[in-house]
């Protein structure tokens, strides 16, 4: 069974359509705001532009998870499912409150909704950082990672590690939405977090599994 799903492809395709409000509803030279300098933005993003990244970037999703779900095998794939599929989920649907953010912020709404998502982000962080560093080993629990991590006690390290990260990530993400320095800096915060931490316990993974050689 594939990784990649009609709901999925339903987040995709809505996605699409808020781009198709703002080029109906947004005049073509109007710049999104992305970084505030005392009263006034400093840094813009031209709306063709801005409203093709989410799109692009779930399509790069799409094409990734189909790829992967492809590469592994069904008993792995099964037992991977349902941390895979929650993940693109996330991401997809991260990428739709974005496009959303940018409808919102072109029609002149008032809900910042950039910051909303970094602080929901912030709390979905602090609460996984907690879910880590608590795990204990079993089957079907803590991180999934292409390659197995050797003995309980990097696990236990690996998790924690992972679990502090998380959870100092989830910190500073509902900081900087908390000073809101524009929705630029916010939404390339949320980018490095969600490719950091993956990143980072593969990394620890890895360290570890050398260190016990």
């Amino acid at each position: 069974m594939a990784l990649v799903t009609r709901f999925h492809l339903l987040i995709f395709g809505v996605t699409l359509a808020i781009a198709g409000v703002i080029v109906f509803r947004v005049p073509a030279d109007f710049a999104f705001p992305a970084h505030w300098s005392g009263s006034g933005a400093d840094w813009t993003w031209p709306r063709d532009g801005a409203i093709a990244v989410a799109p692009a970037v779930q399509l790069a999703l799409l094409a990734g998870f189909f790829v992967l779900g492809r590469l592994l095998t069904p008993g792995h794939l099964e037992r991977t499912r349902h941390v895979l599929d929650a993940g693109l989920t996330l991401l997809l649907a991260m990428a739709l409150a974005c496009q959303m953010a940018l409808l919102l912020l072109g029609i002149g709404a008032d809900l910042d909704l950039f910051r909303i998502i970094a602080f929901g982000l912030a709390v979905v962080l602090l609460g996984l950082g907690a879910v880590l560093f608590e795990a204990e080993r079993h089957t079907y629990g803590g991180l999934r990672l292409p390659w197995p991590i050797a003995g309980d006690r990097a696990w236990r390290r690996v998790h924690r590690g992972s679990g502090v990260a998380s959870a100092l990530a989830g910190l500073g993400l509902a900081g900087l939405a908390w000073t809101d320095p524009g929705p630029g800096l916010i939404v390339l915060a949320m980018a490095l977090v969600l490719a950091a931490l993956p990143l980072l316990a593969g990394l620890l993974t890895l360290a570890l599994d050398r260190r016990s050689q």
